[in-house]
């Protein structure tokens, strides 16, 4: 059974100081864990084929498909605020790109399949709980309705790769609008190799921000592009209360997509200062922080396009300092919407921002769930008497009491009927996230025990969070003191 992929291959058409050609590495015996048969069929692909022993060995890796140009991508990067010249996919291997049902140019890239020459001394491979927990978070990202790269298989390769331990090894099949990040342009910027940073900006202008191109100044349109999807999808993380954990530069796509899930992690209670990555000691990339971030990551990708913007240095910067002044308008802009939204608000006026605050800080005073509260409050819209279910979740339940005054006050001034408000404010609040400790329940039993069910049950449950779905109710709920996570890891 030929496994057909229609390939293009558009960035290894690029100078051959964009990439290093290299093949994956052959694994032992290859198993499918998950293909994501929905995806596969928007992606062009036959699920049937991918599923079959030959398009297994393509998924992890050991059979090069036909058209495929395979490279690991060159790339550079700040991680934890520290400048490192040369990065790279030291892991990952582009195959090729494809378009999808929706005519967007999609890049299929194995991710754990080999050392590459970007490897610095590591082994190329990946452990599969790391897979398994970007791929149930990838997915459950892509069902919250948050850009973000996919996840199209999950493959165990039959070997064991040393970690702290022996650990068995995968490979995950990544899709994304593209792979470029702001540390693929630092790459260039770091050699003075104003060629290269120019013919990356226009591959970028032709993939990612075609409007671009008819604009007067093409380059500072792309600044103007990547600073507001930036400021959109940080906003929409925290909207969910999403922690990246590794928001280095090499992690900021700039197709405005959520990329390379370490040790992320969604919030239980709610804390404006929490971390979750075990290698974030000083708290750089907490929850509240990460606008900041996205807005330092920013300016080090303007950093990178001075040159394209004037040959006047002053008039460069002074260019680059008004594309970087828009962002925390437009974050200001997706966020306060957002929670006009999840508090059930259909239009905005005086006040709402501190209305919504306000729950806030009373949600980090108490210890309130972040999730399990807004859901909550969502039914309380429809009747009143459901109050007692968001009350509950507060260590003092009197501030709840008296915001829900003013929050009633505030919706009963909109002609909205109760049962419209209850159902708009369910569509933004999800019932359902990737818990921690479902996450690592998931990946226990797959790793320790070769027991994919529990893997298989959140991924069901992910795939409609916005929808109660009472035969699996527990899901929604917060840990009990024992199942608390608080920390994650890499998994590199």
């Amino acid at each position: 059974m030929t496994v057909h992929f229609p390939f293009q291959n558009t960035y290894s058409a690029l100078p051959d100081n964009f990439f290093a050609r290299v093949a994956p590495t052959p694994v032992a015996s290859p198993r499918l864990v998950k293909l994501n048969r929905p995806l596969a069929i928007h992606l062009g692909l036959d699920p049937d084929r991918l599923s079959s022993p030959e398009g297994t060995e393509i998924l992890a890796g050991k059979r090069i498909p036909d058209g495929a140009d395979p490279i690991a991508m060159a790339y550079a990067g700040h991680q934890f605020g520290h400048f490192v010249p040369q990065l790279g996919d030291g892991r990952a291997i582009l195959l090729g790109e494809v378009i999808d049902a929706d005519g967007v140019r999609r890049d299929i890239q194995l991710k754990g399949s080999g050392p590459t020459p970007f490897s610095r001394r590591g082994d190329g491979r990946a452990a599969l709980g790391p897979v398994l927990r970007e791929y149930i978070v990838s997915e459950a990202m892509a069902a919250l309705g948050i850009p973000t790269t996919r996840s199209l298989a999950a493959v165990v390769t039959g070997e064991s790769v040393m970690r702290e331990t022996l650990l068995p090894g995968a490979v995950l099949t990544r899709v994304a609008s593209s792979h470029i990040r702001v540390g693929t342009f630092q790459y260039f910027a770091a050699r003075s190799d104003a060629e290269g940073v120019r013919r990356l900006a226009d591959h970028v202008i032709a993939r990612h921000y075609p409007q671009a191109a008819g604009a007067d100044r093409p380059y500072h349109a792309l600044l103007e592009g990547v600073v507001a999807r930036q400021a959109e999808l940080v906003a929409r993380w925290l909207l969910v209360g999403f922690i990246h954990g590794v928001m280095n530069t090499d992690n900021t796509s700039i197709s405005g997509e959520t990329i390379d899930y370490g040790p992320c992690a969604f919030m239980d209670q709610y804390d404006p200062a929490t971390v979750f990555s075990s290698i974030d000691e000083q708290g750089r990339y907490a929850y509240a922080n990460q606008p900041r971030i996205a807005l330092w990551n920013l300016t080090r990708f303007a950093e990178c396009l001075l040159p394209l913007l004037s040959d006047d240095q002053e008039k460069a910067i002074a260019e680059a300092q008004a594309a970087l002044g828009e962002f925390a308008g437009k974050f200001d802009t997706a966020y306060q919407a957002g929670l006009r939204s999840k508090l059930g608000l259909f239009g905005a006026r005086d006040g709402d921002d501190a209305l919504a605050q306000d729950l806030l800080d009373a949600m980090a005073k108490n210890q309130a769930d972040f999730t399990l509260t807004f859901r909550r409050l969502s039914d309380a819209a429809l009747d009143p008497a459901l109050d007692v279910s968001v009350r509950q979740l507060f260590a003092d339940p009197a501030a709840y009491d008296e915001w829900a005054v003013r929050w009633r006050q505030r919706t009963g001034d909109e002609p909205q009927d109760p049962a419209a408000r209850r159902d708009a404010m369910q569509s933004v609040n999800p019932a359902f996230i990737p818990r921690n400790h479902r996450v690592e329940a998931a990946i226990e039993a797959a790793v320790n025990r070769d027991d994919f069910a529990p893997f298989e049950g959140l991924l069901t449950v992910l795939s409609k969070p916005y929808e109660d779905q009472p035969a699996f109710a527990s899901y929604a709920d917060p840990p009990e003191p024992d199942q608390r996570v608080f920390q994650t890891f890499c998994g590199t």
